[in-house]
């Protein structure tokens, strides 16, 4: 017998599991959110948000350092790894608090456990079985391990370990020149850490546009990262406390020693052990669960969301597909249909994009018109002391209809949303370039960036 009934399960509290679980209880919806671990998932306790904690902080420390350019002298500066890790930690669980009482105050019931689908209609948690209608598998995501390194949690770490290092070591190898490993490899960069990136491709942050990565390599090499593409790391030992390690690049064999090794290169669904096979949930070869636009599985009345459900893996996906899932619960007409997915890369400077790159333009055939802006030609920019980088738009030939925008350069991450709602709207480039934006601001990047797709941007010489 089912301990209890409920409208629907949801499996998973990350940024896809707990919004889901909302938005189904403002619905009208008996919600059960299960969980076993913590509340607010990878996300909130162990990914985006510990991590943009230790970013800022590690800007902040270099900003300081660097004060002289603004004619700020300053002396006795010190870094407290113990109390750096407190603040993270407070920053977390503000907001993992912050979620469970929203959950709370919805009356979404939270169970904890670890859960397993033992029927098309319930899921089994501590040997306790709850019947649903309806069920969402907001799973996420792991760091995935490579041969020879597996995490042993002290020095060979995945993001999660390196997140939370009692102590800043004195050097850092990061096997992946991803964004994961680039964000943390940078973030200990600026503490004074040695570091050290290896990559098997032939470029920083492979998929990326080059011309934007372009900058964002510029200041690794500044900050004095030695950077090794096209390069393998092979195996590993320990030797009087650290790690040597054995990597094969285009000069073959050489070894590498550091206090800590990050293991960086992607991650892997958590779709396993959940009882999913045995229903006929179809899982591919990559471990994602197929779903359709509106997030279902082909078994009635399961569905699937974030990471688990595909690429791209990102917390923002994850929120809207939670919301579109919901509502087709609800008996809402809804879809998956977003044109602009933006991804973030905090690194220094930022990288943000949306939409297509000129590549993608390129392999669909698109004919486009290009507009770019630097942050060197923006007065608020240079006011900042940061004046690195840039805004591109790309917007069709003929229809001027923006297709996609890049941004490298200072609150990218902020920027991009801007973009992104252009791009959603179906705005042409003319929209963003007449619409007036505050001065002085970092916006104004975009807008003049929309006036150089007609070479009409007025403070700089038009191509």
């Amino acid at each position: 017998m089912a301990r209890h009934k409920v409208d629907v399960a949801v499996v998973g509290t990350g940024p896809g599991g707990y919004v889901a679980a909302i938005r189904l209880a403002q619905y009208g919806k008996k919600v059960a959110l299960i969980e076993k671990e913590n509340v607010g998932g990878v996300c909130l306790n162990v990914g985006c948000i510990p991590s943009k904690a230790l970013i800022c902080a590690s800007e902040t420390f270099r900003h300081i350092q660097e004060a002289e350019n603004f004619g700020l002298t300053v002396k006795g500066l010190e870094l407290n790894p113990k109390k750096l890790q407190e603040w993270k930690s407070g920053v977390v669980h503000k907001l993992t608090g912050g979620v469970a009482q929203l959950l709370k105050m919805n009356k979404v019931e939270l169970i904890r456990g670890e859960a397993v689908f033992s029927g098309r209609r319930e899921v089994t948690v501590a040997k306790e079985k709850i019947a649903f209608d309806a069920a969402i598998v907001a799973t996420g995501s792991r760091p995935l391990e490579i041969p020879g390194f597996a995490f042993d949690g002290k020095t060979v770490v995945s993001s999660t370990e390196a997140l939370e290092f009692a102590d800043i070591p004195k050097s850092l190898l990061v096997i992946g020149g991803g964004y994961i490993g680039l964000e943390i490899g940078s973030l200990y960069a600026a503490l004074g850490t040695t570091v050290t990136v290896v990559e098997m491709t032939p470029m920083l942050l492979p998929g990326t546009d080059p011309d934007l990565v372009e900058r964002v390599a510029r200041e690794v090499k500044k900050r004095k990262v030695q950077v090794l593409l096209e390069t393998k790391a092979l195996s590993w030992k320990s030797i009087k406390g650290k790690a040597e390690v054995a990597v094969e690049g285009k000069n073959g064999r050489q070894t590498l020693e550091a206090e800590k090794v990050l293991v960086a290169v992607g991650r892997t669904p958590n779709s396993k052990d959940l009882g999913l096979e045995s229903l006929g949930v179809q899982i591919d070869s990559r471990g994602f669960i197929k779903v359709d636009v509106q997030l279902k599985t082909i078994v009635d009345g399961i569905y699937a969301i974030g990471d688990v459900a595909g690429q791209p893996m990102l917390a923002h996906k994850a929120s809207k597909e939670g919301l579109v899932a919901a509502g087709v619960i609800a008996g809402k007409k809804m879809i998956y249909d977003v044109k602009a997915m933006p991804a973030v890369i905090f690194t220094t400077p930022e990288i943000a994009t949306v939409g297509l790159t000129e590549a993608e333009a390129k392999a669909k055939g698109k004919k486009y018109k290009l507009g770019k802006f630097p942050f060197a030609a923006s007065g608020k920019a240079l006011a900042m002391g940061a004046a690195e980088g840039f805004v591109k738009i790309l917007a069709d030939e003929k229809t001027d209809v923006v297709l996609g925008v890049g941004i490298v350069g200072p609150e990218a991450s902020s920027l991009i949303g801007e973009a992104a709602l252009a791009i959603e709207m179906g705005a042409r480039a003319q929209d963003v370039a007449l619409t007036v934006h505050p001065h002085p601001t970092l916006t104004e990047t975009l807008m003049e960036a929309a006036e150089a797709v007609e070479g009409q941007a007025i403070h700089i010489m038009n191509r």
